[in-house]
């Protein structure tokens, strides 16, 4: 395998002994001079092809250490969970635990809350959620709040979930559509369909949708943060309320406290980046 270009000391575009381009991650890959012959395969860990362009984006915005750590989990993920996992499980998760360890770091004050009723629900992917907070606590030297248990143990449960296009899949797609527009037309601004954070916004909206479609969205105790959002900002709080009630048009479901608390913070990025 031809190593072409170094993304960070672990990962690294190549090309295969057919010509195709993959991205690959492994230990030390990205150390040596490009272009160079890696001949000991033994070295790779993971290999994408076709990588999506959002993903292609979190390897240069996302912390190096933090995609070593998230391969790690993911690796016990695969070890302990039966199934198949997503296969782009190591960037949900890296992309996750940065912008955890970022809120911690500006916002003390307002932890997530644990839920007992995911837990129960999902007691493999649970216990492997809290072995992987005591992972991330020792490699950054950082005491998490409890409610990442719960917030990694979904990560887990989406990830096992197979993908079909169903009639709901489709549904979730023309919701997203709405939902862009409606936050369009609202703060007056055009979003590039293109850029990093919409693309991260929109694979939020998928994943709770689908939580919301299987009855499984997150519910704790997280009213002081909501509160502090509310006032914070304001006008968002607003347009969220909006998105909720288009959401239940959609699926006639209500969108929990704790739910709407990433709603407003993903919009707030999303409306931020595009002013």
């Amino acid at each position: 395998m031809r190593i072409i270009k170094k993304i960070n000391n672990n990962v690294a575009e190549c090309v295969d002994a057919k010509g195709n381009h993959l991205i690959a991650f492994g230990n030390g890959i990205g150390f040596p001079k490009t272009p160079y012959e890696l001949e000991d395969l033994s070295k790779i860990n993971m290999t994408f092809y076709k990588l999506d362009k959002y993903f292609e984006l979190l390897l240069t915005e996302v912390p190096e250490d933090i995609f070593n750590i998230s391969m790690e989990i993911v690796r016990e993920a695969n070890k302990e969970l039966k199934g198949t996992l997503n296969t782009t499980l190591v960037f949900n998760l890296a992309d996750h635990i940065n912008f955890s360890i970022q809120r911690l770091q500006k916002n003390k004050k307002t932890p997530l809350n644990y839920s007992y009723e995911i837990a129960k629900m999902h007691p493999e992917e649970t216990e492997l959620a809290k072995k992987s907070i005591k992972l991330i606590e020792e490699k950054k030297n950082i005491s998490l709040p409890e409610g990442e248990i719960t917030s990694l143990t979904m990560h887990f449960v989406n990830s096992r979930l197979e993908y079909k296009e169903t009639q709901e899949e489709i549904l979730i797609k023309e919701l997203i559509n709405k939902i862009t527009e409606l936050i369009e037309l609202e703060f007056g601004i055009i979003i590039d369909k293109t850029e990093f954070h919409y693309n991260r916004f929109c694979n939020h909206l998928v994943y709770f949708l689908k939580r919301l479609q299987n009855e499984k969205s997150i519910t704790s105790k997280n009213g002081s943060l909501l509160d502090h959002l509310k006032k914070q900002h304001s006008e968002v709080f607003l347009v969220t309320n909006q998105v909720k009630e288009l959401v239940y048009q959609y699926f006639n479901k209500y969108v929990e406290d704790d739910e709407l608390v990433y709603l407003i913070i993903h919009i707030n990025r999303l409306y931020e980046n595009n002013v």
